[in-house]
């Protein structure tokens, strides 16, 4: 077995498993089979957190190796991934693509945690540009102090502020919360959702870049001057 394409550390949710984005599948997920019945009692009723990387993983794929770890007893956790194609399969699987657990390389990864007995407002902070293939879960708020670039993905229960350019897929208020808003300085995303309502950003060239608010009023999204 060649130990490199699979490499494991325990993490707050149970164990965190990170496979070769490179070797062939099933190699991997053979080498994986292998360690892990090698060291039954270590890996006993854990949960897995599974690190693809940029490894296009589709369902039928991601679906056998939940049921590789199910039939030795264990059970997948979340997917953390770079491919769109895998978060999208993680999805479709019920699976979660955050930890509670910051993983180096992976803060944008992490769900946001708070203890409702404190003041304040619910929320994650991403101090960074999401780059494509990057999405972001919040059961609050989303700051972003940087860019969401083309192919980048925000899902938020509630707003959603970028403090630079939303060119990715947002969507707010994803609980049903109508009354949720998208807030931007350049305001061109891909895909801009409010609870059940959509829309997409015209493509007009000539448009001056300026900060904008998107809300609901009378069922459908309306975008105007966000003054702050």
């Amino acid at each position: 077995m060649q130990e490199q394409t699979v490499a494991i550390k325990g993490i707050k949710d149970g164990l965190l498993v990170a496979l070769s984005p490179t070797e062939e599948w099933q190699t991997i997920t053979a080498d994986l089979a292998a360690r892990i019945d090698q060291q039954s009692a270590f890996f006993a009723g854990a949960r897995i957190t599974v690190d693809l990387g940029e490894r296009p993983v589709p369902k039928h794929e991601l679906g056998s190796l939940k049921a590789l770890l199910e039939r030795r007893g264990l059970s997948l956790w979340a997917v953390l991934s770079d491919s769109t194609t895998t978060v999208d399969a993680a999805h479709a699987l019920d699976l979660r693509t955050t930890t509670s657990t910051p993983i180096p390389g992976r803060e944008d990864d992490v769900e946001s945690e708070f203890d409702p007995e404190e003041d304040g407002t619910v929320g994650v902070m991403i101090k960074r540009t999401l780059r494509s293939g990057r999405t972001v879960n919040s059961a609050g708020h989303v700051v972003v102090l940087g860019d969401v670039n083309p192919g980048a993905k925000i899902i938020a229960a509630g707003d959603i502020i970028v403090w630079g350019r939303l060119r990715g897929i947002v969507h707010a208020g994803a609980d049903g919360d109508e009354n949720a808003v998208v807030c931007a300085l350049d305001m061109t995303p891909m895909q801009l959702r409010i609870a059940s309502y959509i829309t997409t950003s015209p493509q007009d060239k000539r448009r001056q870049p300026k900060p904008e608010i998107a809300s609901v009023r009378k069922e459908q999204i309306i975008v105007e001057p966000w003054t702050y």
